[in-house]
């Protein structure tokens, strides 16, 4: 089974990264970007056939180690 993990910053965390790079677009006259966040991408290959457990403990490894839950949002999408 192969889960797709999304990490972001939260809306109230302030994103100097997508700051830059929307500055970057508008001088390149991409002027309709309103904003851009930049965030993490991971996939996770799992041994696993009951979707609830495999979801339990992708739920702890975000909230533990592949996230900063105080100031991250994550969310995952399972695959197979």
């Amino acid at each position: 089974m192969k889960a797709k993990i999304y990490v972001t910053p939260k809306k109230a965390v302030l994103d100097p990264q997508g700051k830059a790079v929307a500055n970057a677009l508008h001088s390149l006259g991409y002027a309709a970007v309103k904003e851009v966040r930049i965030g993490k991408y991971m996939e996770v290959e799992l041994d696993g056939a009951d979707n609830a457990a495999v979801q339990k403990q992708l739920d702890e490894m975000c909230h533990r180690i592949l996230s900063n839950p105080v100031i991250e949002d994550y969310r995952f999408e399972l695959e197979g």
